[in-house]
Parts: C-alpha cells; sequence; structure tokens
C-alpha cells in the first residue's frame, strides 16, 4: 500500500486487492488448489491467527481467454507470512508455483467502508497484541 494511505484505512491495517494470472494450461491444477483450500479449510483458518489475517477471500475470473486469481485481503502489518514447517502452507506453496505466474499486480485502495461493529471486530483481530 502507498505512503498516502485513505484515511479510512486505519494505521497498522492491510488492504489488498492482488491479481495473479494462471499459466496458460493451468486452469485443471488452479481447480485442484481451490479445491484443496476448500477442503482444508479449518487447516486453512487455523493459519489466519498468526497472519493477523481478518478477512481472506480468493476470486477467479475468466477474462479473454485467460483466468486470473484474485486475493482480498485484510490484515494487520505486523502479521506472519506463509509457514514453510506447516503442511497447509507447504501445499498451498507448490500449488501457487503450479499454478500461477510469478508475481502479482496490486491493485491501490481507495476507500474502506465497514460499519462500525464490523470494524471494531476486524480491528480487534487485525491489531492486537500478539
Amino acid at each position: 500500500m502507498s505512503e498516502d494511505r485513505p484515511a479510512s484505512i486505519p494505521s497498522g491495517l492491510v488492504v489488498e486487492l492482488s491479481r495473479a494470472k494462471v499459466k496458460p494450461g493451468a486452469e485443471a491444477e488452479a481447480d485442484r488448489w481451490m479445491r484443496m483450500l476448500n477442503d482444508r479449510l479449518d487447516e486453512s483458518i487455523a493459519t489466519l491467527d498468526r497472519e493477523r489475517m481478518a478477512i481472506e477471500i480468493v476470486f477467479r475470473l475468466r477474462e479473454n481467454g485467460e483466468d486470473h486469481l484474485f486475493w482480498v485481503t485484510v490484515r494487520g502489518e505486523d502479521g506472519a507470512g506463509l509457514d514453510h514447517s506447516l503442511p497447509i502452507d507447504r501445499d498451498h506453496i507448490e500449488h501457487a508455483k503450479r499454478t500461477k505466474e510469478p508475481g502479482w499486480v496490486e491493485a491501490e485502495p481507495q476507500v474502506l467502508m465497514l460499519p462500525e461493529p464490523v470494524r471494531k471486530a476486524v480491528l480487534s483481530w487485525a491489531l492486537r497484541d500478539r
């Protein structure tokens, strides 16, 4: 996120929309990756605590003959990254390598609108003390 963060995004909170292109011919692998995350949802959710991830959503879009995966995340900036010692994270990384082109295209957030009860919940989760 740029230094000129919108006033609606509290300090310490990271709001991201990231896009990755699915490699040509890797559409079935993308299906397997998303199925793996859904099938192992409890295991996936268990990683969100150390990541300070309040919200993580994955979208898929097919446009002009190309597939793209979009990640929407809302997290605390001091959250941990993927942990190679955890089977779910290792599998996640391996699927990513087989499925998506390297790197991400990052969108720049413009405004974060959350009703107060949701805002409190997101901030208390993402910005809490370790």
